[in-house]
């Protein structure tokens, strides 16, 4: 099994889809190498391509916000994404996110995200969004659908789907961005609960 350390040192170099010409730097994950919890995003937006490191621009900041609220130490979870390089599309002097495709989703995750994921053995994995979901089940599938229970994926892995708290952001409405919130901060508690307490037959679990 590869180490954390070494596919971190690898990942910098990668060049196995065109979104590396672009994007400043590789972004991989960040945590403790034997976290039991994992977060899955879509990928580095324009803050954490600039900085290196996942969830650190607004959406990060909501983020921590909400682990904080379901009492879970972001230092004892590992986060990463889908896509470890940023997507985007300049706009004058911005650079607007743009989403990943089916095939740069299934090259990255195949190469970095499975591995990181042998290497960490977590006890739970949760998608943040659709793409993370894709990339973790290797097919489409809809957020709303899997909500507030537990699954497990393609690899026999347990986990659930919540919203990417980008999502949260762009809720015009504050009332309801309220209420997307506190759902939001009760997936997370759920995942931690369930991760804290092992199932019976991980690997036999209905996979999604």
């Amino acid at each position: 099994m590869t180490s954390l350390t070494r596919l971190r040192h690898d990942a910098k170099h990668c060049t196995a889809c065109p979104l590396y010409k672009h994007a400043t730097q590789t972004v991989f994950g960040e945590g403790p190498a034997n976290a039991r919890f994992v977060l899955v995003g879509e990928q580095p937006g324009d803050q954490e391509d600039i900085a290196g490191k996942p969830f650190v621009g607004p959406a990060g900041q909501l983020l921590d916000r909400a682990l904080d609220d379901a009492g879970i130490d972001r230092k004892s979870v590992y986060v990463t994404n889908a896509v470890k390089h940023f997507k985007f599309e300049p706009r004058g002097k911005r650079r607007i996110h743009s989403k990943p495709n089916a095939g740069e989703v299934k090259i990255c995750s195949t190469n970095w995200l499975a591995r990181e994921l042998d290497a960490i053995e977590p006890e739970f994995v949760v998608a943040l969004g659709a793409t993370a979901a894709q990339a973790l089940s290797g097919k489409g599938v809809a957020i709303a659908k899997l909500r507030g229970r537990e699954m497990a994926w393609a690899d026999g892995r347990r986990g659930l789907a919540t919203v990417h708290p980008s999502y949260l952001l762009r809720i015009p409405d504050r009332t309801a961005k309220e209420a997307e919130y506190e759902k939001f901060v009760a997936d997370l508690s759920l995942a931690a609960k369930l991760a804290a307490h092992p199932a019976k037959q991980p690997r036999e679990a209905a996979r999604l």
